[in-house]
């Protein structure tokens, strides 16, 4: 994926009992913890909780009180309630005119508040490309400004606010937020324990800014090395190790109140197409979607997972029809839903992906999704032509009224376990005390250090001695920046380093050198002791390839840092030192230095294994690899 009035809260008709705060909540009790214990069919999840609010919420808002709130819906405030839609701008009444424009051209509506006015929506999805990120406080700021243009329409239903902040590459809120390392890393770390707490604090921080449904954790099993959408977003190869964190990661967000959502179903991680842009097929047979697929998704449902993401790919060994699994009945009703016994929302991925509408027009697209078994509509091309197909849907006949209320059902009972309707705003204070705090930014970097995996050490050069090579020339590769990390890449290496005693410069030589960048950068060795190298998905015969080759020509020793995927290594045998970082944000970039100064030990291990690059059918590096500085 791209990735109101001042009307009081209280007295509205149609409101169920014990109604929802009319403004931010400046004094409310916050709940420390909470965990979705398991539902039984027809039943709301039970609520186990330290503290009140959410406790309060599973009691006040019950079926019984739930239904009949729906049943006082207008058919339009029901399909409303099934989208979750992009807008644009920093505020919910006054963005910016460049925003009004955008939202005018593709929404047909100038703001957020008009937006929840003129469709009923029940989400709204942040990008920072949207302008929604500027910083924590204006995005709090936001998401009360969208809750009080909800809460001031007839049925006053507070809306679920989302985004993508899985970490590591994709990230939709940056700094002064804490950014942990991606799942790769996290995988490389093998501590579910740290799983669990990079859950609970971007939980507390995204909660604090009144984001409470995140699109995280990636559940898929990434198998395939050319994968060009899932990769690093995915914990590795190994199922069983996948699922352990993603289960930990759930149980993380819903501790803070954020529903957790894991995606992309029914497995994304073997394909090489990505589905933005095409239609991948995935040829794993039955047996092999039970083994290896479908292994993280058990477990996500075990642990009370909120939502479930599907995925545009075709897989026809669960459905020959060809359609996507997105819109798929076979998947999303037999499989997911019957089979696995998940009752909870099922959000569709972005549906202006070219995978979901290859097949068909986008006005079809909803109105399948929903005869599929979703309960939520991502982020339609045009939330006019798909809120019209669901409502002409319904008018002659293809969509049944009570199939809305099944999935408005699920959408307002997660709302009700998440608080929603007591506690729908935050407040400024809950930001400065949550967001970006030193303990946060700490753990984050605690973390990162167990992730940094050591693949290559020629004649145990590293750690690297301030002595005999204090002079370091950075070059390589400085991808965008992912959202509000500092970059680029080879400027933080290169001041992580002097901070730590090294005489480091910068010179970046990009994704794809030149003849001449390259000659640039060997002339500049020559003055180093050292030369450290980001490398960034390096192929065979590549030019990042041969600058590597060249610099280790010049006799300094050469300690190459993989800033996404680790299987660079396979790619670099003139490295004298090869590490994998699984990311190029700064939490990651700085561990990877810290590694090389000697301040920390690598404690990663490899969550993939790494082909050989001259027969990809042997394994290079094996999953669990991963050198230490410890003698013996």
């Amino acid at each position: 994926m791209h990735d109101t009035s001042s009307a009081e809260g209280t007295g509205r008709p149609g409101q169920p009992p014990h109604p929802v705060q009319a403004g931010p909540a400046t004094g409310a009790v916050r709940p420390s913890r909470r965990s979705v214990l398991a539902a039984t069919a027809g039943l709301t999840a039970a609520l186990a909780v330290q503290g009140t609010g959410t406790a309060q919420a599973a009691s006040r808002h019950d079926d019984r009180s739930l239904r009949s709130l729906i049943s006082r819906m207008t058919l339009q405030e029901k399909v409303g309630q099934l989208f979750v839609m992009r807008v644009y701008g920093h505020s919910a009444t006054d963005p910016d005119q460049a925003d009004i424009d955008a939202n005018l051209e593709e929404i047909g509506v100038r703001t957020a508040a008009e937006l929840v006015a003129k469709y009923h929506v029940g989400g709204i999805i942040y990008f920072a490309w949207a302008h929604n990120t500027r910083d924590p406080q204006q995005i709090a700021d936001l998401s009360n400004g969208i809750q009080k243009a909800a809460l001031a329409q007839p049925r006053g239903l507070p809306l679920l606010i989302a985004t993508d902040q899985e970490h590591g590459i994709v990230c939709r809120i940056g700094k002064p937020a804490t950014l942990f390392p991606g799942a790769m890393a996290v995988g490389a770390g093998g501590s579910a324990a740290d799983a669990r707490t990079l859950g609970r604090i971007s939980g507390a921080e995204l909660r604090a800014m009144g984001v409470n449904q995140d699109y995280s954790p990636d559940a898929d099993v990434n198998v395939n090395p050319a994968n060009p959408v899932i990769g690093v977003r995915s914990f590795g190869a190994d199922p069983d190790a996948v699922a352990r964190m993603v289960a930990a990661e759930v149980k993380g967000y819903q501790s803070s109140r954020v529903a957790a959502t894991a995606k992309h179903f029914p497995g994304h991680g073997d394909t090489a197409v990505d589905s933005h842009t095409g239609f991948p097929v995935i040829t794993h047979t039955r047996e092999q979607w039970e083994t290896l697929d479908a292994v993280p998704f058990r477990a996500a449902i075990k642990a009370g997972i909120d939502s479930i993401m599907t995925a545009h790919i075709q897989f026809p060994a669960l459905d020959p029809s060809g359609d996507p699994a997105t819109l798929s009945r076979p998947i999303l009703t037999g499989i997911l839903r019957e089979e696995l016994g998940y009752d909870g929302v099922v959000i569709t991925d972005s549906l202006g992906m070219e995978g979901v509408r290859t097949k068909y027009g986008d006005d079809r697209v909803p109105v399948l999704a929903l005869k599929a078994g979703v309960d939520q509509l991502l982020n339609p091309p045009s939330l006019d032509v798909a809120f019209h197909a669901v409502l002409d849907a319904v008018h002659s006949g293809e969509l049944t009224e009570a199939r809305l209320d099944e999935s408005i059902l699920r959408i307002l009972r997660l709302k009700a376990r998440l608080g929603l309707f007591d506690h729908p705003y935050t407040t400024r204070a809950d930001v400065t005390r949550t967001v970006g705090t030193d303990a946060h930014l700490r753990t984050a970097d605690a973390i990162a250090e167990r992730t940094t995996t050591l693949l290559v050490n020629k004649g145990n050069l590293l750690p690297l001695s301030r002595r005999s090579h204090k002079r370091i020339l950075v070059v390589g590769a400085d991808p965008d920046s992912p959202s509000g990390t500092t970059g680029p890449t080879t400027g933080v290496l290169a001041s992580a380093l002097t901070e730590l005693g090294f005489g480091a410069t910068a010179l970046p030589t990009g994704t794809a050198p030149s003849a001449a960048v390259t000659d640039q950068a060997v002339a500049a060795a020559r003055d180093a002791d050292a030369v450290v190298v980001a490398t960034y998905n390096v192929t065979a015969g590549s030019a990042q390839q041969t600058l590597v080759e060249r610099l280790a020509a010049t006799g300094r020793p050469v300690i190459a840092v993989a800033v996404r995927n680790p299987y660079d290594v396979a790619q670099l045998p003139a490295a004298t030192a090869v590490l994998a970082a699984y990311s190029w944000t700064d939490v990651e970039v700085r561990a990877a230095a810290r590694v090389v100064a000697g301040r920390v030990s690598p404690r990663g291990t490899l969550p993939v294994p790494v082909q050989r690059a001259d027969d990809p059918e042997q394994t290079l590096y094996p999953i669990g690899y991963g050198l230490s500085y410890r003698r013996h």
